[in-house]
């Protein structure tokens, strides 16, 4: 019997760096209580948005294990424990489920590209060493193969421990499919923002989120909205934030939602190369955007606005 991890607002958290590319494991923990606090319904670390490919895997494990302890039992938490090679991916799940995690979330093997047999054969694998719920996790622009839906069912229908899927295919279609050939008890989460009252309002159970780092008490008003049904407020809402989950891919997330959230005040604008921070147009257009969404005031950051 499959348990869905969560529904509503999942947050795809930032990882905070300190001046010397250290985890600023402070600000991650203060960050914890803001996002939970602000009434997210889930806590996702160490994925895409987590900057995870960056992290050594002692630092991945810690941040896993900062997020859990500061999260208490509040609210899910679903780290990323991704890998293109399986060894590594179970070796993450083993110390997620050690360390109270709700779930895992596990992205497709980027690079290797796997057909299906082997993609079957990755979380398979995965759910024998660590038992624990898997979220399956398509996102083809960061691995370069999209699974489409008969591939992501078939996973779904022979891995039972996979639970859900957060898809991120850029394809509105491919979730709908998905949503129609579900098993019992599999969660279809929106993976791109711009996409998540449309997903819940024909079906699924929520979104896995990037601008719910910057605005978390918005996101989660439409995000609440949508499963409530009340398509007029979730529409309204969207459109009130369409600017800004626009704007957080105008350069590689997640370059720009660590600038947003250091104008906010929330974070130092850090990043582990190869990422670098936005460039000052860009830093300039966000500036400019937060001011005509009406979140003010900027708060200066490390010398930076």
């Amino acid at each position: 019997m499959r348990t869905i991890p969560f529904r509503g607002l999942g947050v795809a958290m930032v990882t905070p760096f300190t001046r010397d590319g250290a985890v600023d494991e402070p600000r991650m923990r203060r960050l914890v209580d803001w996002l939970i606090e602000s009434g997210v319904d889930a806590l996702l670390p160490v994925g895409s948005t987590g900057e995870g490919a960056t992290l050594t895997h002692e630092e991945h494990r810690r941040v896993m294990d900062i997020v859990l302890e500061q999260a208490n039992g509040r609210v899910p938490v679903c780290p990323g424990a991704g890998s293109n090679a399986t060894h590594e991916a179970m070796g993450l799940a083993q110390h997620a489920k050690r360390a109270g995690a709700t779930a895992v979330l596990s992205v497709t093997p980027y690079y290797n590209k796997p057909e299906p047999d082997g993609l079957v054969r990755h979380y398979a694998a995965i759910a024998e060493a660590a038992d624990i719920p898997i979220i399956l996790y398509n996102v083809p622009s960061r691995t370069g193969r999209n699974y489409l839906p008969d591939v992501v069912l078939r996973v779904a229908h022979e891995v039972p421990h996979v639970v859900a899927v957060k898809e991120s295919s850029g394809n509105i279609v491919q979730a709908l499919e998905i949503l129609g050939g579900r098993p019992e008890g599999f969660a279809v989460y929106a993976g791109d923002d711009i996409f998540a009252v449309p997903t819940i309002l024909m079906g699924g159970d929520g979104v896995i989120s990037v601008i719910g780092n910057e605005l978390p008490a918005w996101t989660s008003r439409m995000v609440r909205a949508a499963l409530q049904g009340d398509a007029e407020d979730a529409r309204a809402w969207h459109y009130r934030l369409q600017p800004l989950m626009q704007a957080n891919f105008w350069e590689t997330n997640p370059a720009p939602v660590k600038c947003v959230m250091a104008m906010l005040g929330l974070i130092e604008e850090h990043l582990r190369l190869p990422l670098t921070p936005v460039s000052e147009r860009t830093r300039e257009r966000l500036r400019e955007l937060m001011h005509t969404m009406g979140v003010e005031p900027p708060i200066v950051v490390a010398g930076r606005v």
